[in-house]
């Protein structure tokens, strides 16, 4: 049924039939326009076209845009975080977001990015899920974590072939911390027996270590050419690489304290020591007595650079077991080490007082530095906890005494 403007009425059955009314019109031009005009809906029609037109927003609003990204862009974001991230909690608090996240979080190209910072672990905190994500990341060729777990199995879980391994994995990819620890590892004969030392191979791991930049490898260096000690003894050449590295650790400490603002004065003045070296070397008495850090054999007075976590883990480790890796064993007394003895009489002693021991010289020049210069005191004869003499041995270089020189 139609009325005069030309509506129509809805049918009873027909809720969603909708007429239109064309109406012919003459513009100005004379020419014929259609124009149409939407019929009026009863309430019963009106009701139905919202429940559809509901029916289609909350369809729309179900779709979740997050579920559309592509895997590969979502871990190319998770790389880039893991990388940058400035401890362990920044990148675990990113894969739990959500459950797509916490698997793409686990992906080895993510994991193979992250950053040292990631692998700053406690002893306290050590647990079997810390272990297989530290194993997931070296699997993953991660030299960090390598060099991490690799350093906590050799020590602390005296896993000796699996952290020997691993730290050797960190060196393949030019990782110097890793490098100079198998150096130590060579020089001492951990764990194996006096005989297993290999005195050549520890001074190539330490002249590869020094050539990327670690300070103390080339100091290490420096002694064992002064010393001919696993290598031809250059006096000259050596004295070249200990002044180089008191010129590297310097620059070092000024480059921080420029950023930090700290007044640079003070590092770069010295005084005469008021009363010559114990044991100077016999042919450089003439520069070890001079007073100049540059010059000498232990470096500047400068703070003590920061402690690597995993040194940090092996001392809050043996901390947590009244100090002591076993009967008859020593702990390095440089406080930034933690490294153990594998076996007794392993490291050399101070040969002055006999009271510290070192795992290497570069544990010995830092220590020497920040502690043990004011305590050195000499004994006409030192023993050992059980009342022994200490092993034969040369001054420099041997098994259990180490000259402060």
């Amino acid at each position: 049924m139609r009325t005069r403007g030309g509506v129509c009425y809805p049918r009873v059955g027909g809720a969603g039939d909708v007429c239109f009314q064309k109406k012919r019109k003459k513009d100005f031009a004379g020419e014929r326009c259609v124009c149409r005009k939407r019929n009026k809906i009863s309430p019963e029609t009106t009701t139905g076209g919202e429940r559809a037109s509901s029916s289609s927003s909350s369809s729309t609003a179900s779709v979740d845009l997050f579920d559309s990204l592509p895997d590969d862009l979502l871990i190319l974001i998770l790389s880039k975080l893991s990388s940058t991230a400035n401890s362990a909690s920044d990148f675990i608090s990113a894969s739990i977001t959500c459950k797509r996240l916490n698997g793409l979080a686990l992906h080895s190209l993510v994991v193979s990015k992250a950053s040292p910072k990631t692998f700053v672990l406690k002893a306290k905190n050590w647990s079997e899920s810390a272990h297989r994500f530290l194993k997931l990341c070296a699997d993953a060729g991660n030299v960090e974590a390598c060099y991490t777990l690799g350093m906590i199995r050799f020590y602390c879980l005296q896993n000796r072939g699996s952290g020997a391994s691993l730290m050797a994995k960190a060196a393949i990819g030019s990782h110097a911390p890793a490098l100079y620890p198998l150096a130590v590892i060579q020089f001492n004969g951990s764990g194996g027996s006096k005989n297993d030392k290999d005195l050549r191979a520890g001074v190539a791991l330490c002249a590869r270590a020094a050539f990327l930049g670690h300070i103390d490898a080339l100091r290490e260096l420096g002694h064992c050419l002064q010393d001919g000690y696993g290598v031809r003894q250059n006096i000259t050449e050596g004295r070249r690489f200990l002044v180089q590295a008191n010129a590297r650790e310097l620059a070092a400490v000024l480059s921080s304290a420029a950023a930090s603002g700290v007044p640079m004065r003070q590092l770069l003045t010295w005084t005469p020591l008021p009363h010559p070296h114990p044991h100077p070397h016999p042919q450089l008495g003439h520069l070890t007595g001079s007073g100049c850090p540059l010059l000498s054999d232990f470096g500047c007075n400068v703070p003590a650079p920061e402690v690597h976590p995993a040194n940090r883990f092996l001392g809050e480790w043996f901390a947590a077991r009244d100090g002591s890796p076993g009967p008859g064993l020593r702990l390095c007394s440089h406080v930034g080490c933690g490294r153990p003895e594998t076996r007794r009489h392993e490291f050399r002693r101070c040969s002055v007082c006999g009271a510290v021991n070192y795992c290497s010289r570069a544990c010995q020049a830092l220590d020497w530095k920040l502690r043990h210069k004011a305590e050195c005191a000499a004994v006409e004869r030192w023993v050992d906890e059980e009342g022994d003499g200490a092993d034969d041995g040369p001054v420099n270089g041997g098994d259990d005494e180490m000259a402060e020189s």
